[in-house]
């Protein structure tokens, strides 16, 4: 088989609605790239049409299309992870499937990496947000930064280019959970960004939720580094050591004044603040217990169901393209393959 030069990686849950659109501008996009592909599309176990749409696809373009069929949903993580390890193409990109980031703007990655860089980000033009969520997201940006080193202007954006080292040092981590993006910056010894188009959501809902996001910034904290630990460490030797001043304070002052009620609520105020302060340490603490939990636990990530794609033989010696019927099912029980 000729080396492929582009993976194009796409998770999918519950798209039916938008995927005839996706295909429409998806496969002429890379056509016109004039250079050896592949699209892998992950089902990540669509209550909707969304599978069998994707076989569709699969018998009318089976020389360049394969498809990934979770026997469950495991989240967009572990559908690109799925990806990136069935993925043979030297550079992979990955794409949402909603169209809210142009096929057309692959290219663009693409010329960037030629400049020698191994992992390119993207930054979303002409966005509608808010402005709270403007100044949440530089807020997120700037903590993160501060905390992890790992610069991301756009976290939200899926179209992202990796070279083939950069994938393999993915593929060889089997964390439970993780942000492949933050994980791919710190594997990249020449890491950069790009603005990129966007457009509304043509068809579906989002599958992001403020939980969602919440857990993404928390998996990012804490899944790169240490120093919230560190910092609230730091945080509770000063409040112990206000706490002792204060102590000292209030003997004093009652020795020189005598019993008072009046800063009895003054006092509850101070107590309340050190419980929320320690509230909030446990349950950092936990956080970083938790993940240890799921990584001891040694479960697999995902559970694929079957993969279709073409037979080597038929795509070495190009037979069978226009028939598009060989289908090849792995694992007729559930294999995770991330556990190989």
């Amino acid at each position: 088989m000729s080396p492929i030069n582009l993976s194009v990686v796409i998770p999918v849950y519950n798209e039916e609605q938008g995927l005839q659109a996706l295909f429409d501008r998806l496969y002429p996009a890379l056509d016109e790239l004039a250079i050896s592909y592949e699209i892998v599309f992950i089902n990540d176990g669509s209550r909707d049409r969304s599978a069998a749409i994707l076989r569709e696809q699969f018998q009318q373009r089976p020389d360049v299309t394969r498809v990934i069929l979770f026997n469950g949903n495991f989240g967009q993580h572990m559908a690109i992870m799925a990806g990136f390890e069935q993925s043979r193409g030297q550079r992979v990109v990955t794409l949402d499937a909603d169209l809210q980031n142009p096929p057309e703007e692959i290219g663009k990655l693409l010329a960037k990496m030629d400049e020698g860089y191994d992992y390119i980000g993207s930054i979303r033009n002409q966005r509608n947000d808010s402005w709270w969520r403007h100044v949440a997201s530089r807020a997120m940006n700037n903590l993160r930064e501060s905390i992890t080193r790992i610069k991301i202007t756009d976290q939200g954006c899926m179209l992202r280019a990796y070279d083939r080292g950069i994938i393999d040092a993915i593929n060889s981590c089997k964390e439970v959970n993780t942000f492949i993006p933050a994980l791919a910056y710190t594997f990249a010894s020449k890491p950069t960004e790009v603005v990129v188009g966007h457009e509304e959501r043509a068809a579906g809902e989002s599958k992001y939720s403020l939980y969602s996001l919440i857990r993404l910034n928390f998996d990012l904290m804490t899944g790169f580094s240490v120093v919230p630990l560190q910092w609230f460490s730091m945080f509770g030797m000063l409040i112990s050591l206000f706490s002792a001043l204060f102590f000292v304070f209030l003997v004093i002052r009652r020795l020189i004044v005598g019993p008072e009620a009046e800063g009895l609520f003054t006092l509850f105020a101070l107590v309340f603040f050190m419980i929320g302060i320690t509230l909030f340490g446990i349950g950092l603490l936990g956080e970083y217990v938790g993940r240890i939990y799921q990584e001891v636990r040694h479960r697999p990530r995902y559970l694929v169901e079957a993969i279709l794609e073409q037979s080597p033989s038929l795509l070495s010696s190009g037979e069978g393209q226009d028939e598009g019927v060989s289908v090849e099912r792995v694992a007729p029980h559930p294999l995770p393959l991330s556990r190989r």
